[in-house]
């Protein structure tokens, strides 16, 4: 699904990881482990296009990025969702229309009752009609999963999902991606911290990368 071979990155100023080759395969769980400033969110990036390799080759969907169109892109990426390290909403936006919009933006029916349900699952069925600068945290980490999945994603995309949550909502969280990738869903998240890696590695097989020397890393067995 996600495919990298030889890639390299860097900004100008040098590689920040070179010669990187990984596999996000249908259905897997992977984690993305690494200092501050190695490259954890550059990675991600890559993984939907957003950034263009320096060099190597990046295959999203099974088309190499490099000879995508825009609207290819685009397209592609309307299988891809992200939740982002700091999740940005429509403050004059109710909840439940933050979370249909990556269908109505893109000119795709939202089914309401598809809308609801979601809300439910993630727990926030009872605040779909307040606006985004009265929730809480964990209730913002919670409505930017449900928008990254409204339209039902071949993979999940987190970038420290976690990172400004307690420990019992941050389980709660993780609780949520691993129940979407017992359906199905291939899920890679960005995280530095090892606690909630373990806690996942109890429940599903998941692999553990780690971003170091400018080189990806399969972790050991002691996460």
């Amino acid at each position: 699904m996600i495919v990298f071979e030889d890639v390299s990155h860097d900004y100008g100023g040098g590689p920040l990881f070179r010669d990187v080759s990984a596999r996000l395969e249908k259905g897997s769980f992977h984690f993305l482990t690494g200092p501050s400033g190695a490259g954890k969110s550059t990675f991600l990036k890559l993984c939907y296009g957003e950034l263009l390799p320096s060099a190597g080759k990046i295959s999203l969907m099974n088309k190499d990025v490099n000879t995508l169109s825009r609207d290819a892109l685009a397209e592609i990426r309307q299988r891809i969702g992200v939740v982002h390290q700091d999740c940005q909403f429509l403050d004059h936006l109710s909840v439940e229309q933050n979370v249909a919009l990556p269908l109505s933006a893109t000119g795709r029916p939202v089914a309401e009752s598809d809308v609801s349900d979601l809300l439910e699952w993630v727990g926030l069925a009872k605040r779909a009609d307040a606006l985004p600068p009265t929730l809480s945290g964990g209730e913002r980490q919670r409505a930017a999963l449900a928008r990254a999945i409204i339209a039902a994603p071949n993979v999940l995309l987190a970038d420290e999902p976690t990172g400004n949550l307690d420990w019992d909502m941050s389980q709660r969280l993780m609780s949520l991606m691993i129940e979407l990738n017992k359906m199905g869903t291939a899920v890679l998240v960005a995280t530095h911290d090892l606690q909630l890696i373990r806690f996942a590695k109890s429940q599903i097989n998941a692999r553990v990368l780690r971003i170091s020397r400018r080189k990806l890393q399969v972790a050991g067995a002691d996460l």
